[in-house]
């Protein structure tokens, strides 16, 4: 003999609410009013329950309905999966830094890390000492992390994004010259020839000698040596400090609140001098994959960032 089973009852998220109301208030009309619909909607949709579950559920008792021995073994049943639904389909109320177990992880420049990282775990210290957080380096080209999920955040000059990628921008810095405090270019007026006579260090990922200084300088009939390429405005600023040698440092614009990505300047002991020639600002933000745009504590982190790299800003 072949036994057959029969296809599992389609029993779908409204008829199971739709159950939960029957079963709790053993009344077509007292369902219908609990979920604000008709009598004969609710009527409809016991008997669609019926053929589905092939049992009566409710049958009349005198001026009432009673339940039947399948419908007292669904009640607390239904009763849990409509709590499920409601808690799967309920916006959540927000989140508690406090409550937060997680470890973020940023793609940064070293002077941007060195900026970001105090301020961040103080505020997490303060406000959700259960988060950490990691800083990778910034990578040599453009690559798919955060589409892929292996950063959180990507802060500096976001210039090569994916398309879906959401950016903000944070704060626009101007470049300044860093210099130690007994260098040539200290005393006096800084002039263009001045500036360009000056030995110079270059901060590029990937090894090149020129940027916009030199297309300022050229368009002047000037040029400068750069002796030295390095990877980070850190170790540049370090050379300077010990060197005669001028490095490039952002630093706030005129009339703006100080940023924090100026301290390791001063931490250091450079001067920063104004660049008597027209370059392009650095505008530093922040950029991350829409798949965290909704999540809680994505948004606290970005608020704690906004804080750290932007004064006047507030956390999220």
């Amino acid at each position: 003999m072949t036994l057959v089973s029969s296809p599992a009852p389609n029993l779908d998220a409204n008829l199971a609410v739709a159950l939960d109301a029957l079963l709790t208030e053993q009344s077509v009309t007292r369902a219908a009013a609990r979920l604000r619909t008709s009598p004969a909607a609710m009527s409809r949709t016991l008997a669609r329950l019926r053929r589905v579950l092939q049992d009566p559920l409710l049958v009349r008792a005198g001026q009432a309905m009673v339940p039947t021995p399948r419908a007292e073994a669904l009640r607390d049943e239904a009763a849990a999966v409509v709590r499920r639904l409601e808690g799967l389909l309920t916006p959540s109320s927000g989140t508690d830094p406090s409550a937060l177990r997680r470890t973020f992880t940023v793609q940064a420049s070293d002077l941007v890390g060195a900026a970001l990282a105090p301020g961040l775990l103080d505020l997490a210290r303060r406000r959700a000492p259960g988060v950490s957080l990691r800083v990778l380096a910034e990578e040599w080209e453009a690559g798919p992390a955060l589409r892929e999920g292996r950063i959180d955040l990507e802060i500096g000059a976001i210039d090569h994004v994916d398309p879906e990628t959401r950016v903000e921008e944070l704060v626009t810095l101007r470049m300044a010259a860093g210099v130690r405090a007994g260098h040539p270019l200290a005393e006096g007026i800084l002039t263009p020839a001045r500036l360009a006579a000056a030995e110079h260090v270059a901060v590029s990922r990937r090894g090149r000698f020129t940027g916009p200084l030199d297309t300022a300088l050229a368009e002047q009939g000037l040029s400068r040596r750069v002796s030295a390429v390095l990877p980070g405005h850190l170790a540049a600023m370090a050379l300077a400090a010990a060197a005669d040698v001028v490095c490039l440092v952002p630093t706030a614009l005129p009339g703006r609140p100080p940023s924090a990505l100026g301290d390791a300047a001063h931490a250091m002991g450079l001067r920063l001098l104004d660049i008597p020639l027209p370059l392009p600002p650095l505008t530093i933000g922040m950029a991350w994959h829409p798949r965290h745009a909704a999540d809680g504590a994505h948004q606290w982190l970005r608020g704690a960032v906004r804080r750290v790299l932007r004064p006047g800003a507030r956390e999220e």
